[in-house]
This record gives structure tokens, C-alpha cells and sequence, in this order.
């Protein structure tokens, strides 16, 4: 898939009071997307049931962050972290996840994620920690000017 960069460079901001909701199976596909994660990703709910979680990873994400989510939730415990998602139409959005287990008689049988907005300034802290990550693991980055 090539993009331009200006493609790239376009924020949806997640609104105050919005929460956004997901189900997967225990392969990571979706099962269920509240109309707040429509909405802000771009695609309908039909698109997104059926597909893997990661139709909405960024290419700014490193692979560290999601290793360490999927190592973490497998490990029974709850995740939380800031995840810069990418939209259909590829620009992108900010959010603070939430990753935990459900668990029926004790039995895992899906994943749920509840993400939050969160601050201009943590959106910065974060793609410099971001950038550096990927910077280590030899992971393409992107030269942004930080003001």
C-alpha cells in the first residue's frame, strides 16, 4: 500500500464524551464496533466485522507496543495504552486503550477494548516515545518537526 505523506498528516480528534467500543474473537478479528469506532475510523460496521483489529494500525505503531499488549492480555491482565490508529481514509487518531480478557466459567472466549481521547501533549510524549521505539528496533520512522 503506498501513501503519501500528506495522507498521513490528518487528525480526526475523538471528542470529549465519546467512547469508543470493541469486541474480538481470541484470533484478534472483530465481532462487535460500537458506532463511535465507525465513526471516527471511517468504515461501517460491516467493514469492520470479520476483519483483524489491526485494519486501523498506523504505521507510526511499533510492533514493541503490540507485542507487549498481546503478551499482556494472554497473560490474563488488563492493558492500557495510547494507540495512534489510522482511518480508512488513512488519516489517523489518538486514543488511550483499554484491553482486557472476557472470561465465561472462567474461560476466556474474547477480548473487549474501550478507548478514551486523550491530551494534545500526551499525543506529542507519545509519538516521540513512539518514533524512538521504532527508531531502536530498526523500524522505519518518519521525520516530524515538533514545535
Amino acid at each position: 500500500m503506498e501513501f503519501t505523506e500528506s495522507e498521513f498528516l490528518i487528525e480526526t480528534v475523538v471528542p470529549e464524551d465519546e467512547l469508543i467500543i470493541s469486541r474480538t474473537d481470541l484470533s484478534g478479528k472483530i465481532t462487535y464496533a460500537n458506532e463511535t469506532f465507525c465513526e471516527i475510523s471511517g468504515y461501517t460496521q460491516e467493514e469492520l466485522i470479520g476483519q483483524p483489529h489491526n485494519i486501523v494500525r498506523h504505521p507510526d505503531m511499533p510492533q514493541e507496543a503490540f507485542a507487549d499488549l498481546w503478551q499482556t492480555i494472554q497473560n490474563k491482565k488488563q492493558w492500557i495504552g495510547i494507540v495512534k490508529n489510522m482511518r480508512k481514509d488513512k488519516g489517523f487518531y489518538w486514543i488511550k486503550a483499554i484491553v482486557s480478557g472476557v472470561y465465561k466459567n472462567g474461560e476466556l472466549v474474547e477480548y473487549k477494548s474501550l478507548r478514551t481521547p486523550i491530551s494534545y501533549e500526551e499525543k506529542l510524549e507519545t509519538q516521540r516515545l513512539y518514533d524512538t521505539m521504532r527508531a531502536k528496533n530498526g523500524e522505519k520512522i518518519r521525520r516530524v518537526i515538533y514545535e
